[in-house]
């Protein structure tokens, strides 16, 4: 007879106490309705008092049974500790497998040896150029703690500097793209840079004091760059001084739209001629003129152009 485990046994017994409560419990009740129709009063009482302490009883039993799945187990395997059941270890038998013979040979190919190996480039730290240091108007020092959040790109902004459907890949046609971001430890009046570039040449360029305030949110845009919004990736730089803080790239995809030159019609004006009085200047003959007048006889007559006088001598 094979011997039962602490856990079935405590299954055992609470399955015996769940009968012993229906039949207590019945028993409780049948002994009181029985002694309600009893005549003396005496032996009335004390058949209503049995039944009463069979239905305790029975409540009695179903708090055991309640408690001692949860209690019990725990307690029995304190005082006996189960012992590890062995296990039987499966025997594997050798199976002998037929060797197969291969019926075709396969003839070593050629591996390509690649003329040209492509060496991993470095990636440096992004620097600005000569040309942008010396659009420089600033000379404060900048705080070298100053920090940047990581950039978030859209084609608008609301009124708080903050984007509008943010995204990395824009669909042309494109107008405009800001770069929104929050920053800490900055000084007005330092020198900020934001270098807007495509396939690493620049597109845009934006440098001028900080106006901002220590810290709080600031936006940088780039509209209509040189060539358009080309298709290609784009990556923006923002500098604090010549230290840089920030970068965001994103992708524009689609063609530009073609710029068809527009030509306005410049209305043309006809002047009417005036007539405008020409002053002629008097000019101081380098020779002396000689001028032949006819006078009346003894006459003299004197002539006065600007400072030149001329007498004449009446001939008879």
């Amino acid at each position: 007879m094979p011997l039962m485990d602490i856990q079935s046994g405590v299954i055992t017994v609470v399955v015996l106490l769940v009968v012993s409560v229906v039949i207590t419990m019945r028993s409780g009740l049948r002994t009181i309705q029985l002694a309600r129709k009893m005549t003396f009063y005496r032996l009335r009482r004390q058949r209503e008092a049995g039944g009463w302490r069979l239905i305790g009883i029975a409540f009695f039993m179903l708090m055991i049974a309640i408690l001692l799945p949860v209690y019990g187990l725990p307690i029995a395997y304190e005082y006996f500790p189960p012992s590890p059941t062995p296990s039987m270890t499966p025997t594997i038998t050798p199976v002998s497998t037929k060797t197969l013979i291969p019926t075709v040979t396969l003839t070593p190919t050629i591996t390509d040896t690649p003329l040209v190996t492509d060496t991993a480039t470095i990636t440096t730290t992004p620097s600005l150029p000569l040309a942008v240091l010396a659009l420089f108007q600033s000379s404060v020092t900048p705080d070298p703690g100053a920090v940047f959040s990581p950039l978030t790109f859209s084609t608008h902004i609301d009124n708080n500097l903050l984007p509008i459907d943010p995204a990395t890949v824009f669909q042309n046609p494109i107008t405009e793209i800001f770069a929104t971001y929050n920053y800490r430890n900055m000084i007005p009046g330092v020198q900020w840079t934001a270098v807007w570039k495509r396939d690493g040449q620049e597109v845009c360029l934006e440098t001028h004091p900080f106006r901002g305030v220590t810290g709080g949110y600031d936006s940088a845009s780039c509209k209509d760059p040189s060539g358009g919004w080309q298709p290609g990736i784009y990556e923006l730089q923002i500098f604090v001084g010549e230290d840089w803080k920030a970068i965001g790239r994103f992708l524009v995809q689609g063609n530009a739209p073609t710029v068809i030159p527009t030509f306005t019609k410049i209305p043309t004006y006809t002047l009417a001629p005036s007539l405008t009085p020409t002053q002629s200047k008097t000019l101081l003959p380098s020779a002396t003129p000689t001028i032949t007048l006819t006078l009346k006889p003894s006459a003299t007559i004197t002539t006065t152009k600007s400072t030149l006088k001329i007498k004449g001598t009446a001939t008879p």
